[in-house]
């Protein structure tokens, strides 16, 4: 592709992985009154599985998942796991905006995390990143330490381990195929997911009501993957995360539309903020590395 249409051709996949990711909230908060979230979690992945399985048998793509690295893919997606749950969960508890604002720190705990986990060094550009980010992040929940929201803590702890998550993937795709990775991510999740959904004994199957739902959740986490892989391979970082933020007015419009959820300046002047620090380490980034280094796993799907 011509180097002037890659700005465009990446805003508009782009818009498909903001699309993804505003239908997968929609999707969970349609049916969080018949199903909790392991059974959301155990349905979507086992979807999912199918979908991987499928595309990767057409593709011919099945001899290339492995079997020599389980440990570190059992690692990874009980962190993965850990998160999503919290997501879900959260999505079923705080107005849609806020989980989306907060969830944008993920970058901001990768920064952190990256030194203890990949050995990177922590320099000035990370140190104010991470002091942003986490202002915003107050600004954003304003928490009372005496009676924090449940809500807003787990959408705090699934952004903490979607940055772990993303370490343990960058640190996985040394050598193994992505087919691989997504066929392990789904069918550990599915294992997962069910295990959780059958521990209390009460579980509720879909119905012709929620299984659209269910399988749409599905598709917009593959989906979102998609589009976000093939703007990263289009568009540096730096080019793709504003973008990705548009993300957060949508959601906020859409809950105050549909949800009736209030729209605070408080919202988007942390998000802001949450922004700024992530733009500065991008920057910071594309600075030190060679353009066809970008930093992708900043901005790593993680759902």
């Amino acid at each position: 592709m011509p180097a002037v249409f890659r700005p465009l051709a990446a805003a508009l996949w782009m818009s498909g992985a903001i699309a993804a990711f505003t239908a997968m909230a929609i999707a969970t908060r349609e049916i969080k009154h018949v199903h909790d979230t392991f059974e959301i979690l155990a349905f979507r992945s086992a979807i999912g599985f199918v979908i991987v399985c499928s595309v990767a048998g057409f593709l011919g793509h099945l001899s290339r998942v492995r079997t020599d690295r389980l440990p570190s893919h059992l690692l990874r997606n009980v962190f993965h796991f850990t998160g999503q749950s919290l997501w879900f969960w959260a999505i079923t508890m705080i107005p849609l905006a806020q989980v989306f604002a907060l969830e944008f720190t993920s970058p901001i705990w990768v920064i952190l995390l990256s030194p203890l986990v990949l050995g990177e060094r922590l320099t000035r550009p990370r140190l104010i990143a991470a002091g942003l980010g986490f202002l915003g992040i107050l600004i954003v929940a304003r928490p009372d330490f005496g009676h924090l929201d449940p809500g807003v803590a787990a959408a705090i702890g699934a952004a903490f381990f979607f940055a772990a998550t993303t370490l343990m993937t960058k640190a996985l795709t040394r050598g193994e195929a992505i087919v691989s990775i997504l066929f392990w991510l789904t069918l550990m999740q599915t294992c997962f997911g069910t295990v959780a959904m059958l521990a209390d004994g009460a579980y509720t199957l879909p119905t012709l009501q929620t299984l659209p739902w269910l399988i749409l959740i599905a598709i917009a986490g593959v989906t979102a993957h998609l589009c976000l892989t093939s703007a990263l391979s289009l568009a540096p970082a730096s080019f793709v995360v504003p973008i990705d933020f548009v993300r957060l007015p949508v959601i906020a419009a859409i809950g105050a539309a549909f949800y009736a959820e209030p729209v605070q300046a408080t919202l988007f002047s942390g998000a802001a903020l949450i922004f700024l620090g992530n733009w500065i380490n991008l920057r910071a980034a594309t600075r030190a590395t060679p353009p066809q280094g970008s930093t992708h796993e900043s901005v790593t799907p993680r759902h």
